[in-house]
């Protein structure tokens, strides 16, 4: 909602400018699109990671261990 207030804000100082940007902004959107889908490939690899090795910590303090006997 904020962004379109801006945009309305941008349509009455400068009308030009505010309709080069909507008519930009989704040729800007397609060519950050390859960064957000490698930025979630990122995410997941350090999560499996930090999962990795957390894996010893989480298993020893699981509530079901079998040393209490």
């Amino acid at each position: 909602m904020i962004a379109f207030l801006r945009w309305c804000f941008l349509f009455l100082l400068c009308w030009p400018l505010a309709l080069l940007a909507l008519v930009l902004y989704p040729f800007v959107w397609l060519m950050l699109l390859p960064f957000r889908v490698v930025g979630i490939a990122v995410h997941g690899a350090l999560a499996l990671i930090w999962a990795v090795v957390m894996l010893p910590a989480r298993l020893l303090s699981a509530p079901f261990r079998l040393s209490r006997i």
